[in-house]
């Protein structure tokens, strides 16, 4: 198994040095995103992209329509509603299980130390992996065409890795603050703006080897589709504030095509 010091640039990014944690955080909470640039060292890097390259064929595509809000139609608005919209989303995705037992990504998905540095600045007491076999660690493909469409996500944090980047398109886009999802209040007309290209969103600039924290559930956004014929690799590492939490089967079945 590998060290933390061997994943992790710490010169770079001190993840245990307080003054570190505070301006991460700080930077988090003023924009709802955080990018640590060149957060994994080369070696580590490489070899979790050739892990990638040799279990691509493992990989579960999908393509799914859905609204932005990730939830069923609501027969109370039109199709053409806001609220009702569709958009598309397609990838391939590996899951947990082809994730080889020895990869850095599960030294460092279970390292103290990189959990304790993420409750920190997320402001969480504690992380626990899902309970089922398929969610913890997932690393998605996005090739030619195929992109994230726009919506706003149902947990109140991601944490994602970028393995590859394309030739071009794959970019991250985003408002932050959209909507405000404990009060309720959905925002259909900024949305629709949204939608009908009235507003111009903010990008992410993220190279490979950037770590991302992002606050997605108020911040519309998505991942523009993929050109050319390198394929796009992130990963996903997926967290729960509460133990004992898998995926719905639902969603393990649209995700994974399985259970």
């Amino acid at each position: 198994m590998q060290k933390l010091a061997e994943i992790i640039d710490m010169t770079a990014h001190p993840i245990n040095d307080p003054a570190f944690i505070a301006q991460c955080k700080s930077t988090l909470e003023t924009y709802g995103a955080l990018v640590l640039s060149d957060f994994l060292l080369s070696p580590a890097l490489d070899s979790i992209k050739q892990e990638g390259i040799e279990h691509q064929h493992l990989a579960y595509y999908a393509a799914n329509q859905h609204n932005v809000y990730l939830t069923k139609t609501d027969p109370e608005f039109t199709a053409d509603h806001p609220r009702n919209r569709l958009v598309t989303s397609s990838k391939g995705c590996i899951t947990d299980e082809d994730i080889p037992a020895d990869s850095a990504l599960r030294t460092l998905y279970g390292a103290i130390d990189f959990q304790d540095f993420l409750c920190a600045v997320l402001g969480e007491k504690q992380l626990y992996p899902y309970a089922d076999s398929l969610s913890s660690i997932n690393l998605h493909y996005a090739s030619q065409g195929q992109e994230l469409g726009w919506h706003f996500d149902n947990s109140s944090f991601a944490i994602t890795l970028l393995v590859q980047k394309p030739q071009a398109g794959g970019v991250f886009e985003y408002i932050e603050e959209m909507r405000n999802a404990d009060r309720g209040e959905m925002n259909y007309s900024g949305v629709e703006a949204l939608l009908n290209h009235q507003i111009t969103p903010k990008t992410l600039h993220i190279e490979p080897g950037d770590l991302v924290l992002f606050r997605g559930r108020n911040a519309i956004h998505r991942v523009t589709p993929t050109q050319g014929e390198i394929t796009r690799m992130l990963v996903v590492l997926a967290y729960n504030a509460q133990p004992d939490i898998s995926l719905s089967e639902s969603a393990r079945m649209t995700f994974y095509g399985r259970l």
